[in-house]
């Protein structure tokens, strides 16, 4: 059994590892994580962690880029070019707190810790940027006569801060992803909405 265990390909026990990784950081945050507690998870010797992964700070990027990467392959969907623009926000957002509800150990690998630790966030913001860009560019397309002074990055990143406290509700298991995605969708055009045209003459 030892002997055919040692024989999984290079992927997949890399996979292994980096699994039982993200559970472990989720569950201890990474200063409180150490190698032979994810070497235990993972059903392997703590020397094959460390043969794989040189140190806990190389291991914790790989999983960064790993989750992070799946996160952004999650919005895929909303780039569907026969959605008009507010259908491709809610898949956005469903998407974004789908991933949320189904990969907690993700979010909070990649947002309750990495992003506290200095050394990593430069990773994470890069998915990060990547949804706000998404949102900015659909909030635009979707709003008619805008106001001249209208800057939908900066309303994309009020949307997306939100959009990330709604997400740990999720983690937490306090609001389910429909309630949320209606809630973040509803804030979006009221916020679009702002004054009314009669307003605007005065």
């Amino acid at each position: 059994m030892a002997g055919g265990t040692k024989r999984l390909p290079r992927a997949v026990r890399e996979q292994q590892m980096l699994d039982a990784a993200v559970e472990v950081f989720s569950e201890h945050g990474f200063h409180n994580t150490s190698m032979d507690a994810i070497a235990a998870r993972a059903s392997i010797s703590k020397p094959m962690l460390y043969l794989y992964y040189g140190s806990k700070d190389e291991l914790f990027a790989a999983c960064i880029a790993r989750e992070g990467q799946r996160f952004v392959e999650a919005l895929t969907p909303a780039g569907d070019p026969t959605l008009a623009p507010r259908e491709q926000l809610r898949v956005a957002l469903e998407s974004f707190l789908g991933f949320v509800d189904e990969h907690r150990p993700s979010w909070m690998v990649l947002y309750r810790q990495a992003l506290s630790q200095q050394a990593f966030a430069p990773q994470v913001q890069g998915s990060r940027d990547r949804l706000i860009e998404l949102t900015a560019h659909l909030l635009e397309s979707s709003t008619r006569d805008p106001e001249p002074d209208t800057n939908f990055t900066i309303m994309a990143v009020a949307l997306v801060g939100a959009g990330e406290a709604v997400a740990d509700r999720i983690a937490g298991g306090e609001i389910d992803v429909q309630q949320a995605a209606d809630l973040l969708e509803n804030l979006a055009w009221r916020g679009l909405a702002g004054r009314k045209r009669s307003d605007r003459m005065h």
